[in-house]
């Protein structure tokens, strides 16, 4: 049975300083283009059927920096769009909202969990019907991946909450018989 391979793109300067980056287009760090090109070579021997990609840079960027060049861009692996939070850190907007959590109380003027969810699903369904039998791979972005995670589960988006997932972490979705499970969880590859 596929597995879908979810590779979350290297660090940016935002990413390093817990900014919420949705639809800000921004490039890799020095280090994140490191580790992307540390994510091609774990996957060197990987062959996949296909390679889906964020239109977002960051995205696309540690998807080519680790060999993917001709991956398919799918405009649904975009970030969570954080509407008048994009740019800030939590701590931030608990300044003004004390207790915020993205994963219960949402974002004015950006997505909601359930839309998210919503592109998620249309990812899942898009992997699972490539043609052949091989394994998909997936460069996107913290959020959605985790949101992606619980659907996979059949988890309400809110409990992506429940997964940790670092800049250039690799994670799996596989099966156990026919029952969906994460198969690998954030794992991080050295430089």
């Amino acid at each position: 049975m596929r597995e879908l391979w979810l590779v979350r793109h290297g660090e940016t300067e935002w990413s390093l300083s817990g900014v919420h980056t949705g639809r800000t287009d921004i490039p890799l760090t020095a280090a994140g283009r490191e580790r992307a090109g540390a994510v091609g070579r774990y996957l060197a021997s990987r062959k996949f059927t296909a390679v889906l990609v964020s239109p977002l840079k960051r995205a696309r960027e540690t998807c080519r920096l680790a060999g993917y060049e001709n991956a398919q861009i799918d405009a649904d692996l975009r970030e969570w769009d954080y509407g008048d939070y994009e740019g800030r850190t939590t701590p931030q907007i608990q300044a003004d909202r004390p207790g915020w959590s993205l994963w219960s109380d949402g974002v004015p003027n950006g997505e909601t969990a359930a839309q998210v969810a919503a592109r998620a699903g249309r990812v899942i369904a898009h992997a699972l019907a490539v043609p052949g039998e091989g394994d998909v791979a997936l460069f996107a972005h913290g959020h959605i991946l985790r949101v992606l995670a619980a659907r996979w589960l059949g988890l309400p988006p809110q409990d992506g909450r429940l997964f940790a997932l670092g800049t250039a972490a690799i994670s799996t979705l596989g099966y156990e018989r026919e029952t969906p499970v994460i198969t690998r969880w954030n794992l991080l590859v050295s430089a």
